[in-house]
């Protein structure tokens, strides 16, 4: 196991080397520490119910559509554990920057210690690598694939998790490759590509053949910008997971696709609507998140600096997939949106130029009660309460809609992405252009963040991937372990959300131990005992890991 190095904090810029340095490393010992020592439960090998974080770099600028400022990395993998206090601490560092180009997206395997990233090229065809992810943080490449498309900028895996589908910015084609439920591989080549330019050819250059600078957000630039189609994301939605919600920010649409789970095929475009309020002023939009409770949607407008929020017809979907199921013709659906605009609210203050930023990344607070989103240029995340409760007058916010709570600055440039720790009491940003990363505290009650004194220096960070690493176990594992142990399970049906929403676990489990009490060996008695409640939480966390996927 590497030794586990703690990042000196630092306001500083890097150079363009990111070797470890021996004074990014002075306070190692003491977080070695406190993390194997007297509290929390740790241990030299690591294993134990921990997050690690997966932090990835650009390696070379030429290779981008956009223009960042910092400096390439050598190498473009980090993996950090976090800690209680939210600091972090460096545990492996891999992926040489000619190798791992421009890995700009990741993805952790619902169920399985695999960690998927993609590379960002706009000249040749993006990569899609899978790693396993140890417990000591290190790495340990299992497969890489095509992704069918230049730019590869965004990885979903469906609720089943027998498909990743891919997301190339740009020549905005979209790719589903089978994937291995007993191990995350790539279970074979893609299978499926859907081409909303139906096969024509990009009109837009390169940045080194003439192009624009995507990170700009002036009137000549957007004109190039959306000359052609851009697909940024694609969300299934989590209620049937039948339709798949694409942002296209070259053409300031949502496209509505029909997603068929068994075959893992992108099919019909039910519809196509507006990303925001249709001022004639462009948008862009860039990603959307779903609220875990209410049925809304946020998509967050890049180029317009605003969030649209949309209700969502789960009615509608409910006649999708139960028409899907029946084999019956989808045609009926055509031009019908499961989205409807009720908001439109702006991501920075309003007499801020719009020119002067672009959005990043939004989502939803895992509590449902706010939205966080980061702004590029006005250098900020800014925070959003969601209405919880519908209002009984006339003019009254619709329950989901957002208020603003405030503005916050990042401490460094352009934060591109951000991610919450699995509490959601503590904000990573990854601030592309100051190359560092900066931890912040988040007031589950205010909504407001504060600055730990967590700093660290990344060249060029462009993503922070959370992996909450426990003991997961195969399906094979499962199985095994429900075969002749002698004990009863609670089983947990598979629509376990409410009329609500709301995700419902089970608050017991019951252990029948009779045949490990009876054993004459006191030792092999105990054994036996972890061995079935070890066998009886792989099983528990297996099945909520599927609910909870289902319901995300």
């Amino acid at each position: 196991m590497p030794p586990n190095f703690a990042h000196q904090p630092s306001s500083a810029l890097t150079n363009s080397s990111d070797s470890p340095s021996s004074s990014q490393y002075g306070g190692a010992q003491q977080i070695v520490d406190r993390v194997g020592g007297g509290g929390g439960g740790g241990d030299e090998s690591g294993r134990q119910d921990q997050q690690l974080f997966f932090v990835t770099s650009y390696s070379d600028f030429d290779k981008l559509a956009h223009g960042p400022r910092g400096h390439n990395a050598n190498h473009t993998l980090r993996t950090y554990r976090f800690l209680p206090d939210g600091g972090l601490v460096l545990l492996h560092i891999s992926g040489e920057g000619s190798n791992v180009v421009n890995p700009a997206f990741s993805r952790f395997h619902p169920r399985l210690n695999v960690v998927y990233t993609c590379t960002e090229d706009i000249e040749e065809n993006g990569k899609i690598l899978a790693y396993e992810v140890h417990h000591d943080g290190s790495l340990t490449e299992m497969c890489r694939i095509d992704a069918g498309g230049t730019s590869t900028c965004y990885l979903t895996i469906d609720r089943d998790h027998r498909h990743l589908i891919a997301v190339n910015y740009w020549d905005s084609t979209l790719a589903v490759i089978p994937l291995s439920r007993e191990t995350g591989e790539f279970a074979g080549p893609i299978q499926n590509v859907y081409d909303p330019k139906a096969g024509k050819k990009m009109i837009a250059a390169a940045k080194k053949d003439g192009g624009v600078n995507h990170s700009n957000n002036d009137s000549s630039t957007i004109a190039m910008r959306q000359v052609d189609p851009h697909s940024h994301a694609l969300v299934l939605d989590p209620f049937e997971g039948c339709v798949a919600y694409v942002p296209d920010l070259g053409k300031d649409l949502i496209r509505e696709i029909h997603y068929d789970s068994r075959k893992g095929a992108l099919g019909k475009e039910f519809n196509v609507l507006p990303s925001g309020m249709s001022t004639g002023m462009p948008d862009g939009p860039r990603y959307i998140d779903f609220h875990p409770k209410f049925n809304v949607a946020y998509v967050v407008n890049e180029l317009s600096n605003s969030i649209a929020v949309f209700s969502v017809d789960r009615d509608l979907l409910g006649e999708i997939s139960r028409a899907e199921k029946l084999g019956l013709p989808l045609d009926e659906f055509n031009g019908r949106s499961t989205l409807r605009l009720i908001q439109s609210i702006k991501t920075v203050p309003s007499a801020f130029p719009v020119t002067m930023n672009t959005c990043g990344r939004i989502c939803v607070h895992q509590s449902g009660r706010f939205v966080i989103v980061s702004n590029r240029g006005h250098e900020s995340i800014a925070i959003f309460r969601v209405k919880q409760s519908c209002g009984g007058g006339k003019g009254r916010a619709v329950r989901g809609t957002l208020a603003n709570v405030g503005f916050f600055h990042t401490r460094g440039e352009t934060p591109r992405h951000f991610q919450f720790d699995h509490s959601g009491q503590f904000l990573i940003v990854a601030n592309q252009d100051s190359d560092t990363i900066a931890v912040f505290s988040f007031n589950l009650t205010s909504g407001e963040i504060k600055y730990t004194g967590h700093e660290y220096r990344v060249p060029s960070p462009n993503f922070v991937c959370s992996c909450p690493m426990v003991d997961r176990y195969s399906e094979h594992d499962v199985e095994a372990a429900s075969e002749g142990d002698g004990y009863a399970f609670v089983s947990i049906e598979s629509n376990n959300n409410n009329a609500s929403g709301e995700l419902r676990v089970p608050t017991s489990v019951e252990f029948d131990l009779t045949t490990a009490l009876t054993s004459n060996d006191e030792s092999s008695d105990l054994q036996g005992q972890l061995e079935l409640a070890r066998k009886e939480i792989a099983r528990l966390k297996y099945q909520i890991s599927n609910i909870a996927e289902r319901s995300a």
